[in-house]
């Protein structure tokens, strides 16, 4: 390895990286400095540009490669290394999963003090593209480009946000993570508006006309797209009808008018142009032969990866063991999809989730499949869950807890020591967080099986399971 300087640039040649790293990143170490690296595989040597420097560690770009590793497998999506979306696509899948799962045990060993000696292998997801149900576009005046220089499109982009920026647009041609159908209607939006003239949003100015788009897709062949404007317009029945013309495949046709600063549409109404108000998504009841059918609105959230999310809830309900006369708690329940899952399973399963839009549609998939026995409440986790909580709706036998990536608040944590269910079930998308909760629990609970779940193939992101048995009282 050789160091060269310029009076603008570090510039390191022929260094090895030697590791993965969080954030979809890799690691090549320099003198005792750790450097991260994206868009990179272990067992490359490249030359480095450092970008960012600090004490210990810098951040650097990959500029040449010199030897290929032989974890590399050629990418597929046209627009890898500029949306960051799926960093570790030129990784083998097969080792994608082996660092996710070397991920989990890190943390979970280092925060929790956690034994991972017996933990399982992780489950690998059958489908590694095209496997998400729903993507977000964004329309921008100001399309990103590689090289500022470069002029920039007077046709706007209409793509993916580019990282670190909130104002530009990678104007996205093909992405290979939800099925085609996302990349033809998002590419004929483009071409239609282009061909007309039409504003594409200035998120600086607040002014504009085109604003965002939504493709939900579902196993059932059901394709809902939602269009985004910033202001009313006689463009909009033009633009819709054009659509519904172009692609009769579409069974919900919506619109969304947003003139807040913002991009949110979690309070803004939406209106149905064409076809269902929602989507179905199917998926089998854990151990069961019924067919549980969910319906899919507008804000409803789905795991976007359907096909995976029913390998993890089976892997959940395994660890669960419920019995014919549990309580079950289902904690930061969402849509009730969980619930709804393992219902059959238990005496009542109870759900809590602070959107209580969520909660209606949790409640509306319970009377969908004939499910009576689940009860649904909306507040914050922190401040319902309570003594009197318990009391009015049973002590659980059973907790299954699924909370956001910050992990589960102080008052949770302790009202679970409280409880003293027999079992929890913890899923988490973070296993740092989730590392420090079981700590937290670990006075009362042992830990039993664990399974990671990759729900996000290459990317660095991992789902883990952990079971926790309450300890025998002395």
């Amino acid at each position: 390895m050789k160091l060269r300087k310029t009076k603008q640039k570090q510039l390191l040649e022929q260094v090895l990286i030697t590791d993965a790293a969080a954030e979809g990143n890799a690691i090549a170490k320099v003198d005792e400095m750790v450097i991260f690296v994206p868009f990179v595989v272990p067992g490359d040597i490249v030359d480095l540009e450092i970008y960012r420097k600090k004490k210990n560690f810098a951040q650097a770009k990959a500029i040449k490669i010199h030897h290929y590793s032989d974890k590399r497998v050629e990418q597929k999506c046209p627009h890898f290394t500029q949306c960051g979306g799926c960093k570790w696509q030129t990784m083998q899948y097969s080792e994608q999963v082996n660092y996710k799962q070397r991920q989990v045990i890190d943390n979970l060993e280092r925060i929790g003090k956690v034994d991972c000696s017996q933990m399982q292998e992780i489950l690998p997801s059958e489908n590694v593209m095209y496997y998400r149900n729903k993507l977000e576009f964004t329309f921008s005046t100001k399309q990103w480009v590689e090289n500022p220089n470069d002029p920039k499109s007077p046709q706007g982009a209409l793509g993916f946000h580019a990282p670190t920026f909130f104002d530009k647009v990678i104007d996205i041609q093909h992405c290979i993570l939800q099925d085609d159908i996302s990349n033809q209607l998002r590419n004929h939006i483009r071409k239609y508006s282009q061909e007309r003239n039409l504003e594409y949003y200035d998120i600086r100015s607040h002014v504009g006309f085109l604003r965002g788009m939504i493709v939900r897709t579902s196993s059932t062949k059901e394709l809902m797209l939602i269009v985004i404007f910033a202001k009313q317009s006689e463009e909009i029945a033009p633009m819709l009808d054009n659509i519904k013309e172009n692609f009769p495949q579409i069974t919900s046709l919506m619109y969304c008018v947003n003139e807040k600063f913002n991009d949110s549409i979690s309070d803004q109404e939406i209106l149905l142009y064409s076809g269902n108000d929602h989507i179905r998504e199917t998926m089998k009841a854990y151990k069961s032969d019924k067919i549980l059918t969910f319906k899919i609105r507008p804000k409803t959230f789905y795991q976007t990866n359907p096909e995976q999310a029913e390998r993890l809830y089976s892997i959940a309900a395994d660890f669960a063991e419920i019995k014919p006369t549990d309580t079950v708690y289902d904690l930061y329940t969402g849509t009730g999809t969980i619930a709804n899952y393992v219902a059959h399973l238990a005496k009542k399963v109870v759900g809590i989730e602070y959107v209580e839009d969520a909660v209606e549609d949790a409640k509306i998939n319970s009377d969908y499949n004939q499910i009576y026995n689940t009860t649904f409440i909306a507040g914050d986790m922190a401040k319902i869950l309570n003594d009197d909580f318990v009391a009015q709706y049973g002590t659980p036998d059973v907790v299954i807890t699924d909370p956001p990536r910050a992990g589960m608040a102080e008052n949770v944590v302790n009202q679970l020591l409280k409880i003293k269910a027999r079992k929890i079930v913890y899923i988490s998308c973070n296993p740092a967080t989730q590392a420090r909760d079981l700590e937290l629990l670990s006075p009362l609970y042992n830990v039993g099986k664990i399974r990671p779940v990759d729900m996000f193939p290459h990317t660095h992101h991992v789902e883990n399971v952990v079971e926790l048995n309450l300890k025998q009282e002395n």
